[in-house]
């Protein structure tokens, strides 16, 4: 089964490179079926010269109106060829990308699965005992509201069955923020979603750094609560951090 990671990205020239080099590694390719398309909203710095460098296929966002994420995502989408769709954030890096594609091709082949998400970690690096707790935390949540029946899978990771993917008509464009867990909400309505709790993917702490933990909390609540009972997201727009 062939897959597509599709990854939408946004003047992400500091962090872009890391992820796109693991996955453009020369073994992994021939070993599994896969291609990468960069889904870009309209950088004005080097993400689209690097993503030149190793990306498959390019989608480039020219209109002068800002692109959503969702927009985004669902444009590198319908340039995909594989029965798989796996969403990458562009500032993730993956522990184990062999892992990552060997667990969603068991998962999905022969089974009834529509789709599958990890927890997610910061940088090693850059990890401090709060983003432990906070993550900790959320990883555990998102796990349990899979086991009974809402449906949630974090952007920086989501894989989804292609047919399943476009039958509930993709992600919700009209969100501006809040789109991955309206996406498996609605997933979760079709089918069973498997949480990969021994794949991980980490991501820049760069929002916690700016905002702390606190005011994500509720930023991230507010968002969810809207996407529940108004279809909609409370955030007007998602802030670019760089």
């Amino acid at each position: 089964m062939k897959i597509s990671v599709i990854i939408p990205a946004l003047n992400e020239e500091k962090l872009i490179g890391g992820l796109l080099r693991s996955l453009s590694d020369k073994k992994l390719k021939e070993k599994f079926d896969y291609e990468i398309i960069v889904s870009d909203g309209g950088s004005k710095d080097r993400t689209l010269e690097i993503a030149k460098k190793y990306a498959d296929k390019i989608i480039e966002h020219k209109s002068d109106k800002r692109q959503l994420i969702a927009e985004g995502r669902n444009a590198g989408a319908k340039a995909a060829e594989g029965g798989i769709l796996i969403f990458l954030n562009a500032d993730t890096r993956l522990e184990d990308a062999q892992k990552l594609f060997e667990t969603a091709l068991g998962e999905f082949y022969g089974s009834d699965k529509i789709a599958m998400t990890c927890p997610v970690k910061v940088f090693p690096e850059e990890e401090v005992f709060p983003d432990k707790i906070f993550l900790g935390f959320y990883n555990k949540y998102f796990h349990l509201l899979n086991l009974i029946g809402l449906g949630m899978g974090r952007g920086e990771c989501q894989v989804i069955r292609a047919s399943d993917f476009w039958s509930i008509g993709g992600y919700n464009e009209e969100l501006a923020a809040g789109e991955d867990f309206d996406l498996f909400k609605r997933l979760r309505k079709k089918g069973d979603i498997f949480y990969a709790k021994d794949c991980y993917v980490y991501e820049s702490p760069r929002r916690y750094r700016k905002y702390g933990h606190w005011k994500i909390f509720f930023t991230w609540l507010a968002n969810a609560l809207s996407v529940i009972f108004a279809n909609k997201s409370a955030s007007k727009e998602w802030e670019e951090i760089r």
